[in-house]
């Protein structure tokens, strides 16, 4: 592999940001495509559907047969309120190949004993966050009901283009949250990015049914996302 190629991979894999080594089989040059590539065609269309998908491959292309070795950030979930939901969440996220992260300031449900193995940070989400800033291979979740402790980091996730936001919250309630949001500074198109109620709908009443719900809406939006534009990751 060119060294040039090599070391813009790796400051790639450094900024959480996909990548896709594409390799001539018939023995031309190496290509590196970044997510967010300005690309046309049969070309852009594999493009897109590999880092959806985030599965490496040989393809024809253009009368080409190219090698595509797709480099994806790992994604990850972070959860802010360490509740019930939360503990199944979390537990099945994993079982996803999803990394997890939950955060709440809460001392007395952030816990080791109710979240034994899982990354757990009992601090409050702004300053938490400072350490870990989010990206668009995360997934923000807000299910603690207090806008003191949510409405942060969903603004967070908003403006760093995480590719899934939810919010825990009856309909009444994310209309309050809106209007809380609006005030903030958030445009009606990232408000409408955000999904709540959370998960999808059917019809989940407990604390793993709704698990069940959010993970699957989480999935979706991860392999349905937008990949045409670029896409900032935090450094």
């Amino acid at each position: 592999m060119d060294r040039q190629i090599l070391a813009r991979l790796n400051e790639m894999r450094r900024r959480r940001q996909a990548a896709i080594l594409v390799t001539d089989l018939s023995g031309g040059p190496d290509r590196l495509i970044v997510e967010g590539d300005a690309l046309e065609g049969a070309l852009a269309d594999a493009a897109s559907a590999a880092f959806r998908s985030g599965k490496s491959a040989a393809l024809e292309v253009d009368g080409q047969s190219l090698f595509f070795n797709v480099h994806l950030p790992p994604p990850r979930i972070i959860i802010i309120g360490a509740v019930h939901i939360s503990q199944v969440l979390a537990r099945m996220a994993a079982l996803a190949d999803f990394d997890v992260t939950i955060i709440d300031p809460r001392t007395a449900f952030a816990t080791p004993e109710r979240f034994e193995g899982i990354d757990l940070i009992a601090d409050w989400p702004v300053d938490a966050l400072k350490e870990r800033p989010l990206d668009s291979y995360m997934a923000l979740v807000a299910v603690t009901h207090d806008p003191k402790i949510d409405d942060d980091p969903i603004i967070q996730a908003l403006k760093t283009n995480c590719f899934y936001v939810g919010a825990l919250g009856s309909r009444k309630t994310h209309a309050g949250r809106l209007e809380r949001l609006k005030r903030e500074g958030a445009s009606e198109a990232e408000l409408a990015r955000i999904h709540a109620p959370i998960g999808l709908p059917i019809g989940a009443a407990s604390p793993a049914e709704i698990a069940v719900a959010i993970l699957a809406e989480i999935i979706g939006s991860l392999r349905g996302r937008d990949v045409s534009s670029p896409k900032g990751a935090a450094l």
